[in-house]
């Protein structure tokens, strides 16, 4: 194509157009066609709602209809998942109350005093986060990492009252398994821990036990649960029965009329093994009672009052 192009002086000059021109020419034009609509598209969305343009507020309102349903979808979605996590909260916190009953009623501690069930009181004044003016409010997104939190701390909590409960049942069982009962009931000790005149000799002899004299036929029960381990008849013991109660300690029954249990017999603590009499080296009805660990004789009258003392403040306390 050849343009020719006129001078007021009436000059002529001759200009060649080639393919190449025409098509720069219309690429510039559509590009600048096209930055113009959208412009003006985007001034006509961003203030048709305020000067009321029907045409254009209708489409802004079909935009933020859009961004509205995503955005309620979005927190619908969420608030389906923090239900679910707040179900599995509740679940642990019952379970976490269940626990926390068993440890008190190990403990000792009286529901009046800490009650599980019971909402604790809180109270105060409320003081703004990170402005004197403004409450920060949570948003969706920290609530949710909030609940994350407590789901954490909650099975944190449980696994460590886990190992309370453990613990305290471990001391309970251990408990349960000393000495600490009389084995029967009598109104006086014939004798004593310790060294005594031996009432067949008449020399001075020690005594590895005390005597609990008592009418014949007198109930004998363990002074804790353990394990049968001996019965049988010994000729200064007479009727004997021996108990492992673990940790090396062992209880003695000696000159008994009548043997209850046998050998490998698991007692309970309290339970009827044996009744008073005066079988082998014995001057009259009692019962001979002794307490070994590792061997080596105790006094059993230390077992005997820790017991008492046990037992004193459980009363006190209704435990």
């Amino acid at each position: 194509m050849q343009l020719i192009l006129l001078h007021p002086r009436l000059t002529a000059k001759s200009v060649t157009l080639t393919t190449r021109h025409l098509i720069i020419a219309a690429s510039f034009a559509i590009t600048a066609i096209l930055l113009c609509a959208a412009v003006l598209s985007w001034l006509l969305l961003a203030y048709a709602p305020l000067h009321k343009l029907p045409l254009f507020a209708d489409a802004a309102m079909v935009n933020s209809a859009d961004d509205s349903g995503r955005n309620s979808k979005f927190v619908k979605e969420n608030l389906a998942m923090m239900s679910v996590k707040l179900g599995e909260m509740q679940a642990q916190l019952t379970r976490l109350d269940a626990l926390g009953e068993r440890v008190q009623g190990l403990s000792g501690i009286q529901p009046e005093t800490f009650n599980f069930r019971e909402k604790p009181g809180q109270g105060g004044i409320e003081v703004p986060v990170g402005s004197k003016s403004n409450v920060e409010t949570l948003s969706l997104s920290g609530f949710s990492r909030t609940l994350d939190s407590m789901e954490t701390e909650i099975a944190r909590r449980e696994d460590y009252m886990n190992v309370v409960e453990t613990a305290l049942m471990g001391l309970k069982i251990q408990s349960r398994l000393l000495p600490t009962i009389q084995p029967v009931e009598a109104s006086y000790n014939a004798s004593g821990f310790g060294v005594r005149i031996d009432p067949f000799s008449g020399r001075r002899a020690v005594h590895e036990g005390i005597d609990f004299s008592a009418a014949p036929g007198t109930p004998i029960v363990a002074a804790a649960g353990g394990v049968v381990i001996s019965a049988e008849y010994h000729h200064e013991y007479g009727n004997m029965l021996d108990i492992d109660h673990g940790n090396d300690i062992i209880t003695r029954y000696a000159h008994t009329s009548r043997l209850h249990v046998n050998v490998g017999d698991i007692v309970k603590r309290g339970q009827h093994i044996a009744d008073v009499g005066s079988t082998g080296r014995s001057t009259g009805p009692h019962l001979h009672f002794e307490v070994r660990v590792k061997g080596v004789a105790q006094n059993p009258h230390k077992f005997l009052a820790a017991g008492s003392n046990q037992a004193k403040l459980a009363a006190l306390t209704g435990k």
